[in-house]
C-alpha cells in the first residue's frame, strides 16, 4: 500500500482538537492529579520528615497511582462524549464518518477461530448463531470461516470434527448466500495462539484482504462483522481495528455480577481512551479486524532473550503487534461502541484468578521490550500500561504491609485526621469511577435506563456489584501478588490451557485448597491488628472482608440458586437478556430483529 494511504491530517480530529493537543491536556490532567495526591500522602506522612518507613510507603503509593489515575480520566472524557452523542462518537472515532456506508463490500475477509481443547459445544453455539445471522445475505460470499484446532485431545478432537461436519451440511451451498466453511488441525501447536494465526496467514492468507480473529468465547453478529470489513474498506490507514466486545447473557451469578459491572466501566473507559489514543490504540486479540498484508510483514513478534516465563514466546501477544502495526506507520483504532460484539467471562472466582494470572504472566514480558528501538511513543505507552495493570496490586499489598509496620512502630494508635479521610475517599472514588461514570450516563438515558430494566433495579444491580467488586478486588489483588512474587523469585508461570467456561457448582474443598492463602492473610492481619492497633481496623476492613470471606465468596458466587434469583429479578442484567432480539438466534427459533445501533446498519450488497 502506498505510504500516501497512512497519512491523517484530514482526519476530524485535527478538525476538531487535534490529536496532539489532546494527548498533551491527558498528560497534563494525569501528571497534575499524581502530583496531589502524592504530596497530600507525603504530607500525612510528614512530609520531609517522613522517614525510610513513610519514604517506601509513598513509594508504593506512588506505583499504584497511574493506572489508576488515568483509568479515572479515560472514563471522565468518555462520559463527555458520551452525552455528546454520536458527536462524541465521532470525535472519538473519526473513521465513522468516513463514508463506510456508500460502498457495497467488494473486499474478502477471513474469519479466524482459533481453539485449543476448548469444550466444543460452547464453540459451535457461537459458530452456529453467527452462520445463521449470516443467511440470506448476499455480503456472506465475501466471508470465510475457519475454525483453526490446536486441540490435542483425541475425545475434543473427534467432537470437533463430527460437529463441523454437521455444520456444513446446515450451512453449506445449497443454503443460497453462505459462508464457505473450514477446520484444519495442527498435530502440533507450536507458538499456541500465535503460531495457529501464523500458520493460517502463511498458507491461506494471501487470498484475503483482511482477517477477523474471534476467541472461543466470542460472539459476533452478522451486522457486527459487516461493519468492521465496511470500515475497514473505506479506511484504507488502519490496520487494526478493535471492536468493544461485552459479556452475553448470564445465568451465572458470578459471570453476571462481573459483567455488569464492567459493561458501564468499559463503556465510558474506552470511548474516552479513544479519544486522546487515536489511531495507536489498543489491541485485545479477538472482536478485532486485520489488515492482512501489512499484518503478515510487520507483526511477526520477536522471541525475548532468556528461558520462560520471561524469555521466549511472548504470551499476550495482541498488545505487542499493535506496538508493530504502529511502527510501520499503520493505524490501531477502536470502534468504542457496544452492538453486536460479545464475549464470555469466567464462571467462578477461581477461574477469573486463573485467566487473570495468565494475562499477568504475559504482560509482564513486556519489560523486555520496553527499550527495544522502533516503537512509537504511544505505542510504548500501550506496553507500559500494560506492565503497570500488574504492578498496582504488588505495590498495594507492600503499601499495606508496610502501613502496618508504621501502625505497630506507633504503639498501635493510628491517628486520622481530615487529610487521612479525604485521601481515602479520594482513592475509593478514582478507583470506582469509570463504574460510577458508566451508571450515572445510564440513570440520565431514559432508553438505557429502560433498557437494564428501569431505574430502580439498574440502581440495585449496581449496589450489588459494588459489593461484590469489594470482595473480589482483595482477594484477585493478593494472588497477583503472590504470583509475581513467585515469577520473580522462583521463575515459575503458568501453562495456557483451555478455560473453563460453563457454569458449575463450586465445592467448598476446591474453594478452600486454592484459596487458603487469602483466608490466611485475612485471619492473620486481623488478629494482628486487633491485638495490636486497633485503631486501624476500620481502614483495613475493605480488605481484610475481601481476605475472609474468599471461600464462601467464590462458593456461593458459583452456585446455580443465586444465579437463578437474580435472573428472575432482573438484577444486574445486561440489555441483551432483558431484549434477546438483539443476539443472533439459532435456526428454529424465532428471527432476531436488529438491534438498535449507534451506527447505522450495514447497507446490502447492490
Amino acid at each position: 500500500m502506498a505510504a500516501s494511504c497512512r497519512g491523517t491530517s484530514d482526519s476530524p480530529e485535527e478538525t476538531a482538537m487535534p490529536l496532539a493537543a489532546r494527548r498533551a491536556l491527558m498528560l497534563a490532567l494525569t501528571t497534575a492529579t499524581i502530583a496531589g495526591l502524592l504530596a497530600a500522602f507525603l504530607t500525612l506522612v510528614g512530609g520531609r520528615d517522613a522517614g525510610p518507613l513513610g519514604l517506601a510507603m509513598a513509594g508504593c503509593f506512588l506505583l499504584t497511582l497511574p493506572w489508576t489515575v488515568i483509568g479515572f480520566w479515560n472514563a471522565a472524557l468518555g462520559w463527555w462524549l458520551l452525552r455528546r452523542g454520536e458527536r462524541g462518537l465521532a470525535a472519538a472515532a473519526p473513521l465513522v464518518e468516513s463514508g463506510w456506508r456508500d460502498r457495497p463490500l467488494e473486499t474478502r475477509t477471513a474469519l479466524a477461530v482459533p481453539v485449543f481443547n476448548e469444550e466444543p459445544a460452547g464453540v459451535f453455539d457461537k459458530l452456529e448463531r453467527l452462520l445463521a445471522d449470516f443467511r440470506g445475505r448476499p455480503e456472506a460470499e465475501r466471508f470465510e470461516l475457519f475454525l483453526l484446532s490446536d486441540s490435542s485431545d483425541p475425545a475434543v478432537v473427534a467432537e470437533e470434527e463430527a460437529r463441523f461436519a454437521a455444520l456444513q451440511l446446515r450451512h453449506g451451498p445449497d443454503h443460497g448466500h453462505h459462508l464457505a466453511l473450514h477446520y484444519r488441525r495442527r498435530d502440533r501447536n507450536d507458538d499456541k495462539k500465535v503460531g495457529n494465526l501464523r500458520d493460517f496467514a502463511e498458507r491461506w492468507g494471501g487470498r484475503f484482504d483482511f482477517l477477523l480473529v474471534l476467541d472461543a468465547d466470542s460472539l459476533m453478529s452478522a451486522a457486527a462483522v459487516l461493519r468492521l470489513a465496511l470500515l475497514m474498506q473505506a479506511n484504507p490507514q488502519v490496520g487494526i481495528l478493535q471492536s468493544l466486545a461485552v459479556g452475553l447473557p448470564s445465568a451465572n451469578a458470578f459471570t453476571r455480577l462481573f459483567q455488569f459491572g464492567m459493561r458501564h466501566g468499559m463503556r465510558a473507559h474506552t470511548l474516552g481512551a479513544a479519544w486522546w489514543q487515536g489511531d495507536g490504540g489498543p489491541y485485545w486479540g479477538h472482536n478485532a479486524i486485520l489488515r492482512l498484508e501489512p499484518w503478515r510483514r510487520h507483526c511477526q513478534l520477536p522471541r525475548l532473550a532468556g528461558r520462560a516465563p520471561w524469555g521466549g514466546l511472548i504470551l499476550s501477544h495482541d498488545q505487542v503487534e499493535a506496538a508493530l502495526m504502529r511502527k510501520a506507520g499503520w493505524e490501531v483504532r477502536v470502534l468504542p461502541i457496544e452492538d453486536g460484539s460479545f464475549e464470555e467471562n469466567p464462571p467462578t472466582l477461581l477461574d477469573f484468578i486463573r485467566r487473570d494470572l495468565r494475562w499477568c504472566q504475559g504482560n509482564l514480558q513486556y519489560l523486555g521490550l520496553l527499550a527495544r528501538p522502533g516503537f512509537r511513543p504511544l505505542g510504548r505507552l500501550q506496553l507500559l500500561l500494560a506492565i503497570l495493570m500488574y504492578v498496582g496490586a504488588p505495590a498495594w499489598m507492600g503499601f499495606m504491609a508496610l502501613g502496618l509496620a508504621s501502625a505497630l512502630g506507633a504503639g498501635g494508635e493510628l491517628v486520622a485526621g481530615p487529610l487521612a479521610y479525604g485521601l481515602f475517599a479520594t482513592m475509593l472514588l478514582l478507583i470506582f469511577a469509570p463504574k460510577l461514570w458508566g451508571v450515572v450516563d445510564a440513570l440520565l438515558s431514559r432508553e438505557r435506563r429502560a433498557s437494564y430494566g428501569g431505574g430502580a433495579r439498574l440502581a440495585a444491580g449496581s449496589a450489588l456489584e459494588f459489593l461484590f467488586s469489594l470482595l473480589l478486588s482483595p482477594s484477585v489483588a493478593l494472588a497477583q501478588t503472590l504470583f509475581v512474587a513467585r515469577l520473580v523469585l522462583l521463575r515459575r508461570g503458568l501453562d495456557w490451557q483451555a478455560q473453563r467456561r460453563a457454569g458449575y457448582r463450586l465445592g467448598w474443598a476446591e474453594a478452600a485448597r486454592r484459596l487458603w492463602p487469602q483466608t490466611l492473610a485475612g485471619l492473620g492481619v486481623t488478629a494482628l491488628l486487633a491485638a495490636t492497633a486497633p485503631s486501624a481496623l476500620p481502614w483495613a476492613a475493605p480488605v481484610l472482608a475481601g481476605w475472609l470471606f474468599a471461600v464462601p465468596f467464590a462458593v456461593l458466587t458459583a452456585r446455580p440458586a443465586l444465579g437463578a434469583w437474580l435472573t428472575r429479578r432482573g438484577l444486574a442484567a445486561v440489555p441483551e437478556e432483558l431484549a434477546p432480539a438483539a443476539l443472533p438466534a439459532l435456526p428454529g427459533e424465532p428471527e432476531p430483529l436488529p438491534p438498535v445501533p449507534v451506527l447505522a446498519p450495514a447497507p446490502e450488497a447492490a
